[in-house]
C-alpha cells in the first residue's frame, strides 16, 4: 500500500537557485500580525456568529464592530459597516513608531494616527494584488481576559488527574489569539518578494505543483523575524490562484477538548463546519474550519510548531492529501471547488486569469487540478 504522507513532511530544504525564501535587506521586520479589516452589511449577524466563535466584543457602534481575544492585545478584528462582504487587508505590528517612519520614507507614503480607540499611528501600503497592508505601532492593549484553561489530561502512565472525572462544556471556544491569514494571488512571486522586502517576514515551508519543482513554489507558509525568539510558524500564507482573494484566518484556542467542543456548540446553533477535525503537515496545528454567515473561512486552532529566525525553508509537494497527517479528507468547500455558486465563481475566476497578464497559465491550472486527487 502506497503511504499517501510519504515524503510531504517538510524536512528536505530548497535545491541550488532555489528561492531562500528571505530577503538580504528588508525595509523593515514586523512583529506580529496585528488584526483584520472587513466590511459587512449585518454587523448584528456578523456579532451573533462572532460569540458563537469566542471572540468578545470591545467595541460596538452603529458602524463599527471590534472583536478581541482573552490576550493581552489589540482587537483581533475590525468590522465596519458596508454594503457588502468583502475582505479589506491586514494589520501588522511594527517593533516601534521608528520603524513605520522608516516604512514611509522608504515607500513614499505618509504616517497617520489611528482612531482612538485603537491608538497609535500606522503607515498603509498596497500589495501587488491592489490589497491595503497597514503597518501599526504604539497601539493600545487591551487587559487580558480570563482565559480557557487546558483540561488535565492523563496521558500514558503519568497520571495528573484522580477521582474525577472529565466533563468539557459544550461552550464557545474562547478565542486566545488571531494567529494568521491566508490570501491568494494571481502574481504569487512577486506578492511574495513584496512582503519578504517590506515587512522582514521569512518562509517556513514552500509547496509547489507535482512535476512543476523547477518552476518555482506555489504556496508558502511565512513567518515573522524574531531573531532568536520563536513564534508561529506561518503569520501570513500566500497561494497561487485564479484570483486575489482572502482565503482563510486562524485564530488559537487553549486545546483540543476546547476546539472540538466549541465546534458542537457552533453545530448546534447552526453553523457550517467547512472541514475538520484534523492535524495539518505544515504548521502541525490541531484544526477546525467553518463559514460565517457572509461566507468567510474561519479556524480554529491549536498546539502549533514555533520557530526561530535559524530554521531555513522546507520545500514539499502540494497534495490534498499533504494538507493534514489526520483528518477527514479534505472537503470541495474548503478546496473551493463546491459545486454551485463556489464552483461557478471559482471557473469564472479562471477564465479571467487565463486571459490576463499573471503567474497563473495553463501550466499552472493543470497543476491545481491535480492537488485536488492527489
Amino acid at each position: 500500500m502506497h503511504d499517501p504522507h510519504t515524503g510531504l513532511h517538510s524536512e528536505h530544504g530548497a535545491l541550488p537557485e532555489e528561492h531562500p525564501g528571505r530577503a538580504r535587506q528588508p525595509i523593515i521586520k514586523v512583529r506580529d500580525l496585528a488584526w483584520l479589516e472587513f466590511h459587512k452589511p449585518d454587523l448584528q449577524r456578523a456579532e451573533m456568529f462572532a460569540h458563537a466563535f469566542g471572540f468578545t466584543t470591545s467595541l460596538r457602534t452603529q458602524q463599527e464592530l471590534h472583536l478581541r481575544g482573552t490576550d493581552r492585545a489589540a482587537p483581533c478584528v475590525l468590522i465596519r459597516r458596508g454594503p457588502r462582504s468583502r475582505f479589506i487587508g491586514p494589520a501588522f505590528t511594527a517593533v516601534d513608531a521608528r520603524d513605520v517612519l522608516r516604512l514611509a520614507e522608504a515607500t513614499g507614503t505618509t504616517v497617520a494616527p489611528l482612531p482612538e480607540s485603537l491608538g497609535g499611528v500606522s503607515v498603509d501600503l498596497v500589495d501587488p494584488n491592489g490589497t491595503r497592508v497597514r503597518v501599526v505601532a504604539d497601539t493600545h492593549d487591551l487587559p487580558a481576559l480570563p482565559a480557557q484553561q487546558p483540561l488535565p489530561c492523563n496521558v500514558g502512565h503519568d497520571p495528573v488527574r484522580l477521582n474525577h472525572t472529565q466533563r468539557p462544556p459544550r461552550e464557545p471556544a474562547r478565542v486566545q489569539r488571531l494567529g494568521h491569514v491566508v490570501l491568494q494571488s494571481t502574481k504569487y512571486v512577486q506578492t511574495l518578494n513584496w512582503y519578504l522586502q517590506h515587512l522582514g517576514l521569512i518562509v517556513s515551508d514552500f509547496l509547489y505543483y507535482q512535476g512543476q519543482r523547477e518552476r518555482g513554489p506555489v504556496m508558502s507558509f511565512i513567518r515573522c523575524d524574531r531573531g532568536p525568539m520563536p513564534t508561529d510558524h506561518h503569520t501570513l500564507a500566500l497561494a497561487l490562484g485564479p484570483a486575489n482573494r482572502y482565503v482563510h484566518s486562524a485564530y488559537q484556542v487553549a486545546d483540543l477538548d476546547a476546539l472540538a467542543a466549541g465546534g458542537e456548540h457552533l453545530r448546534q446553533h447552526g453553523y457550517r463546519r467547512s472541514w475538520g477535525i484534523g492535524r495539518h503537515i505544515q504548521g502541525s496545528q490541531i484544526f477546525d474550519y467553518w463559514r460565517d454567515p457572509d461566507g468567510f473561512l474561519v479556524e480554529h486552532f491549536s498546539d502549533g510548531d514555533l520557530f526561530d529566525s535559524t530554521l531555513e525553508a522546507g520545500w514539499a509537494p502540494m497534495t490534498a492529501s499533504g494538507l493534514a497527517q489526520w483528518g477527514p479528507p479534505a472537503t470541495s468547500d474548503f478546496l473551493g471547488i463546491k459545486p454551485g455558486r463556489q464552483a461557478l465563481a471559482e471557473l469564472r475566476a479562471v477564465a479571467a486569469a487565463l486571459r490576463e497578464d499573471n503567474e497563473f497559465d495553463l501550466h499552472r491550472l493543470r497543476g491545481l487540478m491535480k492537488v485536488a486527487t492527489t
